[in-house]
């Protein structure tokens, strides 16, 4: 393991941030990440907020173990600040099983093997769990390497 990264988002406050008039937040967000928020939502009757706030806990918890990562190769140097960070194409999308997934842009890739000296011969590989309960979005990213 490389990285471990744990984030909790309180729903209510980030449901508020997302109805605040010309809100960005949906700027952090893919179409797809979207669709697939508004599609669980409608399933499960309850609102788009509350899976949308789980994956900005997973996009948080993967940005944590990326630093973790770094740090633990002694590289001082992020890719990215805070005010930078392509939030929208480190994407947190359902597989065919429902099961959440990290999916970055080629360019978001390039730049985590590069920031962290990735050989040709070895593969950045992400595990990502999502949870809720009552008012709280919980996830944790894990970045592992395959040789």
């Amino acid at each position: 393991m490389l990285g471990l990264g744990h984030d909790v988002v309180d729903v209510g406050a980030f449901a508020e941030q997302l109805e605040m008039p010309g809100t960005r937040m949906t700027r952090l967000f893919s179409a797809r990440e979207c669709r697939q928020a508004s599609l669980r939502a409608s399933i499960k009757h309850d609102g788009e907020a509350l899976h949308l706030a789980a994956k900005w806990a997973a996009k948080e918890s993967v940005v944590k173990a990326w630093c973790e990562a770094l740090v633990g190769r002694g590289i001082t140097e992020r890719p990215y600040t805070v005010d930078d960070t392509p939030w929208s194409r480190i994407e947190i999308v359902d597989d065919a099983t429902g099961c959440p997934r990290v999916v970055m842009a080629a360019e978001v890739h390039v730049e985590l093997c590069r920031s962290l000296a990735v050989t040709e011969s070895a593969e950045p590989v992400w595990h990502v769990s999502i949870s809720h309960d009552g008012g709280i979005a919980s996830a944790v990213a894990v970045l592992d390497m395959r040789e």
